[in-house]
């Protein structure tokens, strides 16, 4: 007999192979109308099921990468345009697959139209899909136990952020003891626990109880779960061992990851040199000043290196020799400096840095040194980050904000170190394309703010 998550699993999968069995109709329809009879050497039925199917793979996996099956946690306009966002790269693979497949680039029109209605599919299935997901997954009764004050506006954030999902009935800070705790936990029959900011001992005896009585348990992780999880798990004299250590990628990868650095960065740079050389222009003929900003950064081990940006701010933008973060409606970035910031365009110089060797396409952020030292003093663990090179995208770009707290930024960093591999630095560049025109995404700290650490992390509370 399945279990009701079983059956809530099944009826989703269903609600999204509605769109799949749409979207892969829009393609196939295109494809035979157009594209099979003009190939160099025309299928035989195999071939263009072959090519279909291929579309079905590509969509699928981009539209689950970016979310657009993510049904439980989206909202309605986030499922649209993750959608778009995934069948344009889907249509735009397939274009270059028929291009290779005929010997000749050709006309994109067919696929744009295409991309047109599976978008249009989209929008027609996602308000009818959120409705039958609320039927199918309604919201769970929910307690939500915190540590302090931190940990309690980081849990209902959360909660009121997915309303739609989490029926918030208790909370209990975490100071009661474990075992009035899980008694309240059993006689209030919810569905869900969320555990924020709980000392591992305590969270532990809460964790377990909840398993054995089948309840769902949403854990905020803390630094030393991101570290664990990259550990191996070696069987020792008949005992399972993990063997913790400082992060050490094969040759293999590591070799890899450079020569994929080099490759992806020398096309990057010929695709990018038509907006570089608008931006340059637009800086120069604004104001004068020097095109390009030359900043101090940290990457891996702890070795500075001079990051290159264009300049987006005035050329006294740091006239009194303060290190601070760019601030909400920041009066030092420039007319031409917010359009280029909105666009990530202000980042593309640093191709040249990762040509160098400075930084690598995906990995942590690097941080000015003396912002690092202000951040390490609140926080030590964030030195963990500096176990592997500076990169110019990574988990933290793609799933925080410019004004992330430090602390969550390190455990996306942490995630990132414990998950490297060639695969999830695809997801990583491949997601990056989603929030590239997100503003949310480049939203500034609060006026007065020198780093992006707020008053409780500045305590000590987190």
């Amino acid at each position: 007999m399945l279990h009701i998550r079983q059956k809530q699993a099944l009826q989703l999968f269903f609600v999204q192979f509605v769109l799949v069995v749409l979207n892969t109709a829009v393609f196939a329809m295109v494809w035979y109308l157009y594209f099979a009879d003009r190939l160099d050497k025309p299928f035989y039925a195999k071939g263009d099921y072959a090519v279909i199917l291929l579309f079905v793979v590509v969509y699928s996996l981009l539209a689950r990468l970016y979310g657009g099956f993510a049904l439980t946690i989206s909202r309605i306009t986030e499922l649209i345009y993750s959608q778009g966002v995934a069948l344009l790269i889907s249509y735009g693979i397939m274009y270059i697959v028929t291009g290779l497949l005929m010997r000749v680039w050709p006309n994109p029109v067919p696929l744009l139209l295409a991309w047109a209605v599976s978008c249009f599919f989209a929008f027609l299935w996602a308000r009818p899909a959120n409705k039958a997901t609320n039927r199918i997954c309604p919201p769970t009764r929910t307690i939500l136990i915190y540590l302090n004050e931190e940990a309690h506006k980081n849990g209902k954030a959360i909660i009121r952020s997915l309303s739609w999902r989490f029926d918030l009935e208790q909370e209990i800070c975490a100071s009661t003891p474990t075992q009035e705790i899980c008694e309240t936990i059993r006689e209030s029959g919810v569905d869900t626990v969320m555990l924020c900011g709980i000392a591992s001992s305590q969270r532990n005896d809460i964790l377990k109880f909840c398993i054995m009585n089948d309840i769902r348990c949403m854990v905020r992780p803390n630094i030393g779960d991101f570290v664990m999880n990259s550990a191996p798990i070696l069987q020792m004299d008949n005992l399972p061992v993990m063997m913790c250590q400082r992060a050490t990628p094969s040759v293999v990868y590591a070799a890899g990851k450079r020569l994929a650095d080099l490759l992806l960065g020398l096309v990057g740079l010929v695709i990018a040199s038509p907006f570089m050389l608008v931006a340059a222009l637009a800086i120069k003929l604004y104001d004068g000043g020097p095109v390009l900003f030359r900043q101090t950064r940290l990457t891996k081990d702890g070795r500075k290196f001079e990051i290159l940006k264009f300049r987006s701010m005035r050329v006294d933008a740091e006239k009194d020799g303060v290190a601070r973060l760019a601030a909400k409606a920041d009066d030092r970035i420039t007319p031409v400096g917010k359009v280029i910031r909105a666009c990530r365009i202000d980042e593309l110089p640093q191709i040249i840095n990762i040509l160098r060797g400075d930084m690598s396409l995906v990995g942590p952020r690097p941080e000015r040194p003396e912002i690092a030292a202000q951040y390490e003093e609140h926080i030590p663990e964030f030195a963990l980050r500096l176990q592997v090179k500076a990169g110019l995208t990574g988990y933290a770009q793609v799933y925080g904000k410019y004004n992330t707290a430090p602390y969550d930024k390190l455990q996306m960093d942490l995630m990132y170190i414990a998950q490297q591999s060639f695969v999830t630095d695809l997801k990583i560049i491949f997601a990056t394309i989603k929030i590239l025109f997100v503003p949310e995404s480049t939203e500034g700290v609060d006026q007065g703010q020198t780093t992006a650490i707020s008053e409780p992390e500045q305590t000590g509370v987190q």
